[in-house]
C-alpha cells in the first residue's frame, strides 16, 4: 500500500504546533504509512523564532518547506487586519489563492491544518481537501482552545474531546471525520472544580480563567491526547478504514487512550 501523501499547514507559533508535527514525523519513522509532501507556514524565515525552529526541524528531515508570510502579503497588498465579527478582508482571499498555487506544485492527497492561525477561504479549501484539528467534541464549543476551555468551565461540562473536521466556510463546523473523548471532571480534579467560583466565572475575563488551576488541568488533558489522536486519524485514512468525508465520524477514543498510556507517548 502506498503511503498517504499529505501537505501540512501551520503557523508554527508555539510548542504545540512544533510538538504535533514532530510527533507525527516520529510516528512516520516508526511505520505510520504517511508521507509529508510539503509544509507550508504563513510566516517568513526570520519572522518568528518559534516558526524558524519548526522550519529547521522540517528541513533537517529533507521535507520541502514553503514560507509564505501572511503579514508580508497583507502589507504588500495594502490590506488591513479585520476586526472580530467583520467579514474577512479581500486580501485574505488573494493570499489563499496564492497559497493554493504554491501547494499545487506538490503531489498530495490530503491537507492537514494544525496550529494554522488563519481562517481558510474558498480559494484554498475549494481546490484541496483539508482536515483541521479542533479541541472539542463535534457538538462542542467553537473558537480557540482558550475559548473552548473557558466555555467548558462556564458550563461545568463533564467531558471534552479532540476532533478533526473537514475545512469549509463554516469555521469549526465542517463535517467531522474523527473524534476522541475524555473526562474533564473526575476525582483527580474534583477540588479544582469545587474551587471554581459560581458567581464570578460567568463574568471572568478569558485571561482570568486562563490563570485558574482548573484551566491548566483541562488543557493538559487535551494536549496529552491531541497528538496521538492526529496520528491515529491519519493512520485510519492511510489504511482506508476512514474515508474523507466519512458517513459517520470515527470514534478513536480507545486507540488514543491506549497511546496516552504508553511511555513517552505524550
Amino acid at each position: 500500500m502506498s503511503p498517504l501523501r499529505i501537505a501540512w499547514l501551520t503557523t508554527g507559533r508555539g510548542p504545540g504546533s512544533f510538538g504535533a508535527l514532530k510527533y507525527t514525523l516520529d510516528a512516520i519513522d516508526a511505520g505510520l504509512p504517511v508521507e509529508v509532501a510539503v509544509v507550508l507556514v504563513n510566516r517568513d524565515r526570520g519572522e518568528a523564532e518559534a516558526t524558524d525552529k519548526l522550519i529547521a526541524m522540517v528541513e533537517g528531515r529533507g521535507i520541502p518547506v514553503e514560507a509564505h508570510s501572511s503579514v508580508r502579503f497583507r502589507k504588500a497588498a495594502g490590506g488591513r487586519i479585520g476586526k472580530p465579527g467583520d467579514p474577512l478582508q479581500p486580501w485574505r482571499f488573494d493570499y489563499d489563492r496564492k497559497a493554493a498555487d504554491i501547494l499545487s506544485r506538490y503531489d498530495f492527497q490530503l491537507g492537514v491544518m494544525f496550529g494554522y492561525m488563519l481562517i481558510a477561504t474558498e480559494p484554498l479549501f475549494g481546490r484541496f481537501t483539508f482536515i483541521n484539528d479542533h479541541p472539542a467534541l463535534p457538538d462542542g464549543p467553537i473558537g480557540t482552545y482558550q475559548e473552548v476551555i473557558a466555555e467548558l468551565m462556564r458550563n461545568r461540562a463533564l467531558e471534552s474531546g479532540c476532533m478533526m473536521n473537514i475545512v469549509t466556510g463554516d469555521v469549526d463546523r465542517g463535517p467531522a471525520t474523527s473524534f476522541c473523548r475524555f473526562p474533564i471532571h473526575d476525582d483527580l480534579n474534583h477540588d479544582a472544580w469545587e474551587a471554581l467560583p459560581d458567581s464570578k466565572i460567568e463574568a471572568a475575563s478569558l485571561d482570568e480563567i486562563m490563570g485558574l488551576p482548573l484551566y491548566a488541568d483541562i488543557r493538559a488533558r487535551g494536549v496529552s491526547r491531541e497528538r496521538p489522536f492526529l496520528v491515529e486519524t491519519l493512520r485510519a485514512i492511510a489504511e482506508e478504514t476512514l474515508k474523507v468525508p466519512p458517513e459517520t465520524p470515527l470514534d478513536l477514543t480507545g486507540r488514543v487512550e491506549r497511546a496516552v498510556k504508553l511511555p513517552g507517548s505524550v
